[in-house]
């Protein structure tokens, strides 16, 4: 601020400094002017031409001067604009000021009028603690208020003058010498002064020139040249600006350069010594790699970076071909996982499948829950208590339907925008489940998805390795378990549309409840909308800033490459232009390298293209292998036709996934083709941003080493002047570099290379230009060319001061950094806007292109996911008509959603036009509650009459209650008198009054019936009139929420107060009952005295009075404290109505001020926007949190009003429809209220600390009446405790008068009475203490528990204290009372008996000792009972205190209320003063026009008379002329005369003309001077001004010198008159010491009496306190407990909580686990369940075949019997058949030979020679006998057999059939058909019988017909063939065992005889030969086989 203040003071002093220059340069011109003004008259000249010379150059001069003033003038005009720019700038930092210094004197006012308040109180708190009169005066209460004021004020000024405004601040910042700025200004000025001038002289000069040739050629066009002139002169002034402006840019922008450059050489230096470090080491490595010498030259540095480069191109393709080795792993590792994770899969498919099962349970669950309440619906709907549920559900849905929308809106704008979550119990349930089912979808998808993935990578392996057939199995499985995931994804979306349809059905029930919120929504869009436009209104302003930026910067490389061009030219003389030639040509190698690495690279593009290629055709060829395994595994299992269906569906499936595949491999390709691309343009790029850079440097090394060399001093001063600029610079050049990159990233490198061309040309260009410049600049060149001369010799010395310099300039870097800490705070807002600018651009650039790339993925998987999707559908639809129908539902739900979505949108716009119609009627309803604000204020004033009412009442209460517990006391005195008088009486005692106490009993059941008819009578009809009341108050007044609300609590407190009451007091009504009957016992002990009877009567009838009075009280305490609340409130909220109504009229005012600053009221608008929204989603809370109180307050009344007025009716349902309307309109008023609610912002700020304080001095005051009423239980508590003490000690007293009298009775029992009476005194003496005690320990129980730590809590512990004192005082009295009677009974009794037993006085001694003790701790106990009393009073006043702040806020309500209507005048005066001021300025204006209008008009007339009196004086002077030529008599001449006469006037008159015209514009000029002369006149009037006030304030300050030496006079005299009087005080002060000397004698005697009692009452102090201590011991120990016990409670919560977690934890998975057990052992358990099943029906076959066992083992047992008897048979048939051996060597068999006979006649012909030789063989013929024999003919023999057996040889073999095949007969031997023959013959015709498992029989016997080989053949041989058919042999089997020769060619194996093996079915069978026992053919046989 300070700075800021600096600043316009130093401009305005300069500006007033230049004005006063100019001012004196300017009277002085006018002087002159009028001077010649006056002097033109004098001068005038004969000759004509002379005259015209002369008016010429004063009108030349005149013009000059005009010129001279108007420059002066618009630079007065120009310093005037700047000063009132200032003084806005100004004017809106003092209006800001003056808002914020409002706002502060308001919070001072609201703390002036609360301590005011506060001092008011504890005035009065004086007057009553002095009880003295109304004498304290409110005149010094004034003074503290003042103080703070004024210390308010110049705390205020201080902070204004020492706050700085961030936003201004000069042009070389805070930090620079306001001299160097000044001077430099100053400068400036007087330069433009000086150019003015010179330019004004030109004109001058021209114009001088012109006129001079103008006069020849004629004068018509005069006035054109005038205006052109005119225009050239002010174009020539915005030139010279213009020139001014550009030479400062320039200047400084020399400075940045200079110091740029010197730093840029300093780095190339750097740089160039690192590559020559570089070099030399390549060199080395050259040499000691190669051994070839190399020159080191750039070229071979070329070669280096070259050779480089292609190594980095090497080992970045290496790592690419690493990367795609990685990637073939990972894609192999990727398939094992796929088969990993489809094991995974089929887990989490049980358990999404579970989830499904709980979703529906949750689904019917809420079905249910819905069709429940649609039947309340239609059952209850005329019913208001159903109306407020159903508003309740409805508003639940609403909020449900809210979040449906915003997921939606989510999902389409994946924007998740803020929204409010209502949290109620059934909408999070059904959110739950909503989002449940939604996240089940997306994890559905995501696995879709991810499985997608993983079959494509799985795939592409499987097509890298060409293994497509193996994996086949693998991928349908996944692709059935992608069809089932699909399947699940498509119910939960069909369940989640059922749940979406019936939400939204139930929500179109309640449409027209929720459109409050939409406007809501809507309202927060609009601000959104807003924000949003302000927001790009910004960006558009930061654009604009950007292009001037853009602009300046072109303009600055401008300048730079001027620069650079005369640098260019000197380096061209000096030896670095050779560097310079080397360096392009390293360039141009680099870059031809470059490009043939460009080529390298696209050539590697191609070829990797070619491989991609190959690729595709390989995944092609794979895919057409996969296509075909598919096929044939569809043939395969084209047996089954649900199975071929779905390998269609997979077949399809199949096409979609490579038709993915191929899109998915195009989009890798294209990545990374393009990712290629990107890093190969990333490394040019780079390259050749390094070349240039290099480039750059070189050049700027260069020209800052001439720079350094020529301007080394300048530098040195400029770079601590200008380093600032060159920062701002470099920022620039760093955002213009970064913006190239980003275009030359965008560019190619075909355009870098042109670039790089065309930057040849251009420099070539430019070094023209520099030339032609440097020809120009003739003197500047000489100089620079003796500097060059003078380089070689001073560049070493360079290099040093270079050296010097640059660590002096480290240095100067680094102040110049600290003192630049301070710009780049200032500068890092715009640094920072720029910055996140880009960054937001290049972020959403890369987002932009993420997203399109994501998009056209999503488009390919979309399509796919399509195709899919239909396919699932149909399969779903296949599947469901199949297993059961439902209904389908879920496609008309869907349009019917979108066209309800459509309908609320359609709606939303029309409420937003609504809502646009209700803000214009908004602000006419501010200006009626402007009206009805006076209406609260006088509600007000009634509402505090009623506050002080209801206090008095308070008092009343308390009054009566003290009243009524003295009357009890008296009244249980005189009871116990009565007692007492019973007791004497004790000859009455046997005479019950058995009828009084009957009518006693039935009138106090009456009295009870009434008493309670009458309560419960009486609290029905005081609910219904408050209702009533309550009802109509709400119609007349401007309802709110909050006082609903309130309204609602009242009666509800009433209502649970009333029955808590009715609890105690039903209570006490037992109690009473209880001293009733006691009393009776009483009086029926004592006889029938009617009198007692009717006193008790009396007395039960005063106490049902007092209850009820007491009911009463407490009844109007609960009304009060209601009242006094919902007072407070209503109170409060009108404060804030009308402060909010102030403020808004204040931030109009604010706003009008503040339009011309368009910063501020930006950042207020966003501060604003920011507050309002804030404020409206708290206020939208709290409507929802106010709007549901309501609904539950208004069930819980009509419950609460049901149950308890049952018997008088309770609330109509006319009310409650009454109340829902007040509801709605409520509603509709809230609604309008929102947008007026945003204004009350500032004044709640405010009204904070005021509401803080008056809400803890209401929490206060009710915790006081919440003490009130505990106390005054408390009190009836005791007092019924009291009554059975009473009852308790009477029932004692009658047991010892029945003692006595028994004593007086007899002498004899003396000894046994004295043992009872010494007992019962005992029981007597523990009772009270027992009783003490208790009280005491139950006074200790209460404390316990109410002690708090809070401070606020002490007043009620104070006050808790002192009921129990108090109780504990009652207690003790009462038992001093039973002591006394007691004692006095003893001693009556003791007086009675003294004569007959002294022992009984000794007795009595003893009891009145231990009495005597007792009383003296009574009286301790007094004075404790004192002290607390004490505290009780001052407990009391504290209440009094209280009293008082009420009446403090009170008088803060009153002055708040006048504060307001000051306000209200304010404004209005504001206003008035504002129109008036307005239209003076209008006047004003109009007036000056006016003027100025009349001012032209008489100026033209003067011009004509002046004119015309020229015209009559030449006329005149001419007519003399002629006269006196007349008289000289010249005639001739006279006509020369009248002719040149007539050209004169002709040129006069063309002369007057140009001169009218001249006079014209200097008439202008002269109105534009006597408006200077008017401002200057001004100037001169405000300087008199001043002057005056100089004057005043010295005469002033004389007065004031004058007055100060009088009251210096003045107080001499009153000095001599004080210390007169001082010596008359000390007279009296003498006497009166005296006086008060024995007076302090009297006093000391009055303090010794008082001391000594000061002792007594201390020590009773000290008893208290210790007393005290050890209760608040005991107190703190038992917060200390209290404490422990919750942090204890507080450690178990947490770690239970923790636990529990971990317990939930654990136990989720244990699910998990169990689930996945219970899936496994699931599946274990169908298989156990067939495997089951097979051993079920392997253990039934088993059981079957066991049985057939056990019958086989019985056969076998028989069957072994029988061999066993075979077996005999056998050997005795061996013994035979050797003895047939032996017998029948020679012999032959006949059967054997007719056998042969007949095989010969069955065997083919060509056959037959083998059977004629076995027959031979048999005979036991040669083989060559038998040969010759067949040779002979072979006919011979087969004719002569045929022959022979002609006819026998059909009727010999009737069975043998024909023989199949012909052709198996011919190519089979002889020997083969014979074996056949024989097996033939011995199996039987009938085919062998099968053996079932299920009937297995007994072999029977055989068959008749056969022999008893053949049946056991059967019986041995069907086994055998059942277990080994091919091997087996049935012929041979039965004689196998009888023939041990045979067994080792038994078998059937390859290694036997031909005649072994087994016979074909095909071979004919035979009927079996009938064999003798004596020859069998087993034996024929074995001879057979023997030869």
């Amino acid at each position: 601020m300070s700075s800021w203040l600096g600043g316009i003071g130093s401009g305005l002093g300069q500006s007033l400094g230049q004005v006063s220059g100019s001012l004196s340069s300017f009277t002085g011109q006018i002087s002159n002017f009028t001077k010649d003004m006056l002097l033109e008259g004098v001068e005038e000249v004969g000759d004509a031409a002379t005259e015209l010379q002369v008016s010429n150059s004063k009108l030349a001069e005149v013009e000059s001067a005009f010129g001279v003033q108007k420059s002066e003038h618009e630079r007065l005009r120009k310093l005037h604009a700047e000063l009132e720019e200032k003084l806005e700038a100004a004017e809106i930092q003092i209006k800001r000021q003056s808002a914020e210094y409002r706002t502060l004197l308001q919070q001072k006012d609201v703390e002036i009028s609360h301590l005011k308040a506060r001092q008011s109180g504890l005035q009065e708190e004086v007057q009553k603690l002095q009880q003295s009169a109304q004498s304290a005066s409110a005149g010094p209460a004034m003074l503290p208020v003042t103080t703070t004021s004024s210390s308010t004020t110049s705390s205020s000024a201080s902070s204004f003058l020492s706050r700085h405004p961030g936003s201004h601040h000069g042009f070389h910042g805070e930090e620079m010498d306001l001299s160097d700025v000044i001077w430099s200004q100053q400068e400036i000025n007087r330069l433009s002064t000086e150019v003015m001038r010179l330019e004004s002289e030109v004109a001058h000069w021209r114009r001088m020139s012109q006129a001079s040739t103008a006069t020849g050629a004629g004068n018509g066009n005069h006035s054109e040249i005038l205006k052109l002139q005119r225009t050239i002169k002010e174009l020539r002034d915005e030139m010279s600006r213009e020139v001014d402006e550009h030479q400062h840019e320039l200047a400084a922008l020399q400075d940045a350069q200079r110091q740029k450059l010197a730093d840029v050489t300093r780095r190339h230096r750097q740089e160039l010594a690192e590559y020559e470090e570089r070099i030399e080491e390549l060199e080395e490595q050259i040499q000691s790699g190669g051994g070839q010498p190399t020159s080191v030259s750039d070229t071979s540095v070329s070669d280096t970076s070259k050779l480089h480069e292609l190594h980095q191109t090497i080992q970045s393709l290496q790592e690419a071909a690493e990367q795609h080795e990685k990637q073939l792993a990972e894609l192999s590792a990727n398939l094992e996982e796929a088969q990993k994770i489809q094991a995974s899969l089929q887990l989490e498919k049980d358990d999404a499948q579970q989830e499904n099962t709980g979703l529906l349970q949750n689904y019917t669950r809420l079905q249910a829950s819905v069709a429940e309440l649609q039947t309340r619906v239609q059952e209850q709907e005329g019913k208001a208590l159903q109306k407020a549920q159903l508003d309740h559900e409805i508003q639940m849905l609403r909020n449900s339907l809210e979040a449906a929308e915003k997921e939606i809106e989510r999902l389409k704008n994946l924007e998740a925008e803020p929204k409010e979550e209502v949290e109620h119990a059934d909408i999070l349930e059904l959110n739950t489940i909503i989002g449940a089912l939604r996240q089940e979808k997306e994890d559905l998808e995501q696995e879709k998805l991810n499985l997608q993935e993983r079959l494509k990578v799985a795939e592409e392996q499987l097509v890298s390795r060409n293994e497509a057939e193996s994996d086949l199995e693998s991928l349908d499985d996944l692709k059935a378990e992608l069809g089932r995931r699909e399947k699940i994804l498509r119910a939960t979306e069909e369940e989640r549309d059922t749940l979406m349809s019936e939400l939204e059905e139930l929500d179109q029930q309640n449409q027209e409840a929720t459109q409050h919120m939409i406007s809501v929504k809507e309202q927060l869009s609009g601000q959104l909308k807003e924000a949003e436009t302000e927001l790009k209104r910004m960006t558009a302003e930061l654009n604009t800033s950007s292009d001037q930026k853009r602009a300046l910067e072109q303009e600055l490389e401008t300048q730079k490459e001027k620069m650079s061009q005369s640098a260019f030219t000197l380096n061209e003389l000096h030896m670095g232009k050779q560097q310079l030639e080397r360096t392009v040509k390293e360039l141009k190698d680099k870059l031809g390298h470059s490009q043939e690495q460009i080529r390298d690279a696209r050539r590697e593009v191609t070829e990797l293209k070619k491989t991609l290629q190959e690729k595709e055709e390989l995944l092609s060829a794979a895919k057409a292998k996969l296509y075909e395994g598919g096929e044939r595994a569809s043939e395969a299992q084209g047996a089954n036709e649900a199975l071929a269906e779905k390998e269609r569906e997979l077949s399809d499936l199949r096409r979609e996934l490579d038709e993915m595949r191929c899109s998915h491999e195009k989009v890798m390709s294209e990545d990374y083709e393009l990712k290629v691309e990107n890093r190969r343009f990333k490394a040019d790029n780079e390259q050749t941003l390094g070349k240039v850079e290099e480039l750059t440097k070189q050049l700027k090394e260069s020209q800052g080493v001439l720079n350094r060399v020529v301007r080394e001093k300048d530098t040195r001063i400029e770079a601590l002047k200008l380093e600032k600029y060159q920062l701002e610079g470099e920022l620039t050049q760093a955002e213009n570099k970064l913006k190239e990159q980003v275009k030359q990233y965008q560019q190619t490198i075909e355009e870098l290379t042109r670039a790089r061309s065309m930057d040849a040309s251009a420099l070539q260009t430019e070094h023209e230009r520099a030339i032609k410049l440097n020809q120009e600049k003739d003197m500047e060149i000489a100089q620079l060319k003796r500097d060059v001369e003078q380089v070689a010799a001073d560049h070493r010395d360079t290099n040093e001061m270079l050296s010097i310099t640059v660590a002096g300039q480290q240095q100067l870097t680094d102040l110049l950094q600290e003192k630049d800490v301070f710009m780049d705070t200032l500068k890092q807002n715009a640094a920072d806007l720029q910055t996140e600018l880009d960054n937001k651009v290049s972020v959403f650039t890369k987002e932009v292109e993420t997203l399109k790339q994501s998009l056209d993925e999503k488009d390919k998987q979309l399509g796919g996911m399509k195709e899919e999707n239909s396919h699932l559908k149909e399969e779903i639809d296949r599947l469901r008509d199949q297993q059961s129908r439902p209904q389908p539902l879920a496609e008309p739900r869907t349009l019917d959603i979108i066209t309800e979505l459509e309908t609320e949108i359609t709606q939303l716009k029309s409420s937003r036009n609504a809502l646009e119609e209700e803000v214009q009627t908004l602000r006419r309803t501010t200006e009626e509650q402007q009206a009805s604000l006076l209406l609260s204020q006088q509600s007000l004033q009634a509402q505090q009459s009623e506050i002080e009412q209801a206090r008095a009442h308070h008092q009343q209460t308390t009054l009566n209650y003290d009243r009524l517990i003295q009357a009890r006391d008296e009244e249980i005195t005189r009871l116990q008198q009565n007692v007492e008088q019973l007791s004497e009486s004790q000859s009455r005692a046997n005479s019950p009054s058995v009828q009084g106490e009957v009518i006693l009993q039935e009138e106090k059941t009456q009295t009870l019936n009434q008493e309670n008819g009458n309560e419960k009578h009486d609290l029905s009809k005081v609910d219904i009139e408050r209702l009533v009341r309550g009802i109509k108050e709400k119609e007349t007044e401007i309802t709110q929420l909050n006082e609903k609300n309130l309204s609602l609590t009242r009666q509800l407190d009433q209502l649970v107060v009333s029955r808590d009451e009715v609890g105690k007091l039903s209570q006490m009504i037992m109690q009473k009952d209880l001293e009733i009957q006691a009393l009776h016992a009483r009086v029926s002990m004592g006889g029938g005295h009617s009198q007692d009877v009717m006193f008790l009567q009396q007395q039960l009838q005063a106490y049902a009075v007092e209850r009820e009075q007491v009911i009463a009280v407490l009844n109007e305490k609960t009304r009060e404290n209601s009242q006094l609340r919902s007072d407070y409130h209503r109170l409060m909220d009108i404060m804030a109505g009308k402060e909010a109504a102030l403020l808004k009229l204040q931030q109009e005012n604010q706003r009008l001020s503040n339009m011309s600053d368009p910063s501020g009221s930006q950042e207020m608008f966003k501060e604003t926007i920011q507050n309002l929204s804030r404020i409206i989603r708290e206020k939208d809370i709290e409507i929802d949190a106010l709007t549901q109180k309501c609904q539950t307050l208004v069930t819980v009344l009509q419950s609460s009003g049901g149950e308890p007025g049952a018997g008088s009716g309770g609330v109509s349902s006319n009310q409650f429809e009454e109340l829902l309307q007040e509801r709605d309109t409520l509603k509709q008023q809230v609604k309008k209220m929102e947008e007026w609610k945003q204004q009350v912002i500032t004044t709640v700020k405010n009204m904070q600390h005021e509401s803080a304080q008056l809400h803890e001095e209401l929490i206060k005051l009710q915790s006081q009446v919440s003490a009130d009423s505990d106390c005054s239980s408390k009190l009836s508590v005791d007092y019924a405790r009291l009554v059975q003490n009473y009852e308790q000690k009477e029932r004692r007293l009658g047991s010892l008068s029945l003692e006595l009298a028994q004593v007086q009775q007899t002498i004899t029992q003396l000894s046994s009475t004295k043992d009872v009476l010494l007992g019962k005194l005992d029981s007597v003496t523990q009772t009270p203490e027992v009783t003490a005690t208790q009280c005491s320990g139950s006074s200790l129980s209460t404390d316990a528990p109410s002690h708090q730590p809070d401070s606020a809590v002490k007043d009620e512990k104070m006050q808790q204290e002192v009921v129990q004192l108090k109780a504990q005082l009652t207690e003790k009295e009462n038992t001093i009372r039973t002591l006394q009677e007691n004692n006095h009974r003893l001693s009556n009794s003791a007086s009675a008996s003294e004569s007959e037993q002294r022992s009984q006085a000794e007795e009595a001694r003893q009891v009145r000792e231990r009495l005597e003790a007792l009383q003296r701790s009574v009286r301790e106990k007094d004075l404790l009972i004192k002290s607390k009393g004490d505290q009780l009073v001052q407990v009391s006043e504290a209440l009094r205190n209280r009293e008082n702040d009420n009446e403090v806020l009170k008088q803060a309500v009153t002055n708040l209320k006048e504060r307001a209507l000051i306000l209200e005048m304010d404004v209005k005066k504001l206003k008035e003063e504002n129109e008036l001021v307005a239209a003076r300025s209008r006047e004003k204006e109009s007036e000056f026009r006016a003027l100025q209008e009349t001012n032209m008009q008489v100026s033209l007339l003067l011009r004509e008379k002046e004119f015309e009196l020229s015209a009559m004086s030449e006329k005149a002077a001419t007519v003399e002329k002629l006269l006196k030529d007349k008289e000289q008599g010249r005639s001739g001449e006279l006509n020369q005369l009248l002719n040149e006469v007539k050209s004169m006037q002709d040129k006069a008159v063309a002369f007057q003309q140009e001169r009218d015209q001249v006079m014209m514009a200097l008439k202008q000029k002269q109105m534009e001077t006597a408006a200077l002369q008017s401002e200057l006149q001004h100037v001169r009037d405000k300087e008199h001004r001043l002057n005056l006030e100089l004057e005043r304030l010295r005469n002033h300050l004389l007065e004031i010198e004058d007055s100060y030496t009088r009251e210096a006079l003045a107080a001499e005299d009153r000095e001599t008159e004080l210390r007169r009087k001082v010596a008359l005080l000390d007279e009296r002060l003498a006497t009166s010491s005296s006086a008060v000397e024995s007076a302090s004698q009297q006093a000391s005697m009055q303090v010794e009496s008082l001391q000594e009692q000061l002792i007594g009452v201390v020590k009773q102090r000290d008893d208290a306190l210790v007393q005290l201590r050890t209760s608040q011991e005991q107190v703190n120990q038992y917060a200390v407990s209290l404490s422990n016990l919750q942090m204890v409670l507080e450690q178990f919560q947490q770690e239970e909580k923790a636990m529990y977690s971990a317990e939930l934890e654990k136990h989720k998975k244990e699910k998990e686990e169990w689930k996945r057990k219970a899936l496994k052992l699931e599946d274990q358990a169908s298989a156990l369940q067939i495997n089951l099943d097979e051993a079920n029906a392997a253990l039934d076959s088993a059981s079957r075949l066991t049985d057939q066992l056990d019958l086989k083992e019985e056969q076998i047992e028989e069957l072994k019997k029988q061999v066993d008897v075979r077996q005999e048979m056998l050997e005795e048939a061996q013994r035979k058949l050797m003895n047939l051996l032996n017998s029948t060597e020679g012999k032959i068999d006949k059967v054997l030979m007719r056998n042969l006979f007949l095989g010969y006649f069955h065997t083919p012909k060509t056959k037959r020679a083998d059977v004629l030789k076995l027959m031979g063989s048999v005979l036991g013929l040669n083989r060559e006998d038998v040969e010759k024999m067949l040779e002979d003919r072979g006919h011979g023999v087969t004719g002569w057999v045929s022959n022979w057996l002609g006819g026998r040889g059909a009727q010999s073999v009737p069975n043998t059939p024909q023989r199949p095949t012909s052709g198996q007969g011919l190519n089979s031997s002889f020997s083969e058909m014979f074996v056949k023959f024989l097996e033939m013959e011995s199996t039987p015709s009938l085919p062998a019988p099968k053996l079932p498992v299920h009937d297995i029989k007994p072999l029977s016997a055989p068959p008749a017909g056969r022999t008893s080989s053949g049946t056991s053949s059967m019986a041995a041989g069907a086994p055998v063939s059942q277990k080994r058919a091919g091997d087996s042999n049935p012929f041979l089997a039965p004689r196998s065992a009888a023939v041990p020769l045979l067994a080792g060619s038994g078998s059937g194996g390859p290694g036997g005889h031909l005649l072994m093996k087994p016979i074909s079915d095909t071979l004919p069978t035979f009927t079996p030969v009938p064999v003798s026992a004596e020859a069998s053919g087993g034996a024929v046989l074995k001879d057979l086989l023997k030869q």
